[in-house]
């Protein structure tokens, strides 16, 4: 039996020159798998929806599963003014960068971000989870490419990838590139907080990640008194 060469390839995260290699694949309409400060990740353009489709088929996830973006600081939030209210501002402040995922309210400042062609894709029809990861490799990457949809690198159902080894095993024949990072920083993911009735004093946490729950309450209390200055 002829053996079957998977074209993914594989290159090191500590060069730069792969960064580059990695960001034009996803301009592209590439699909890739990264590290991030929680563990590995798929990622595609927010140019590229079909590329964002192609997730749901590699991780055989369901449709009804709303994928999230990715940037790479909160000032490229804060430049396009999306209407938040003073205490959602301070919360994320408090909570970005880290491995802490904002559920906020959609709306066409989403469109100024640069996430206009998959405005239909990411998120639900009313909400968009946002993650402002705390790596170094992630955020120039980010810078590179824009906002990228992203969602965890392992099949539906399945523990997380915390090496690219577990990428590459399991998905690396789905894959247009898997950047090698070596062991992530935690074994699970984000912790996902739904902050969309945050000016009514609340947020919801909707799974409990590598953030515990007592920690996010605590910075929530913070940001509750602190002025926010505009």
């Amino acid at each position: 039996m002829k053996e079957v060469v998977s074209s993914c390839i594989l290159p090191q995260s500590h060069r730069t020159s792969s960064l580059r290699t990695i960001a034009n694949m996803l301009d592209n309409g590439g699909v890739c798998g990264i590290p991030t400060d929680t563990v590995y990740a798929l990622a595609a353009s927010c140019k590229h929806p079909e590329a964002i489709n192609r997730i749901y088929s590699i991780k055989e996830r369901p449709s009804e599963k709303p994928i999230c973006i990715c940037i790479s600081n909160l000032d490229q939030l804060r430049v396009i003014n999306p209407p938040f209210s003073p205490l959602l501002w301070n919360f994320m402040d408090l909570v970005y960068p880290g491995g802490i995922s904002c559920i906020v309210q959609k709306g066409e400042w989403l469109k100024k971000l640069g996430v206009g062609p998959a405005y239909e894709t990411v998120g639900t029809n009313d909400s968009i989870m946002i993650r402002v990861p705390d790596h170094t490799v992630t955020a120039h990457l980010t810078d590179m490419t824009g906002p990228l949809a992203i969602t965890s690198a392992n099949p539906s159902g399945e523990s997380d990838s915390t090496h690219h080894d577990m990428v590459i095993t399991r998905l690396s024949d789905k894959l247009d590139a898997v950047l090698c990072d070596g062991y992530s920083n935690e074994l699970v993911g984000s912790t996902v907080v739904n902050c969309t009735k945050i000016n009514e004093g609340i947020i919801k946490i909707l799974r409990e990640g590598c953030v515990p729950t007592t920690k996010i309450m605590q910075l929530f209390e913070r940001a509750k008194n602190t002025p926010r200055v505009l």
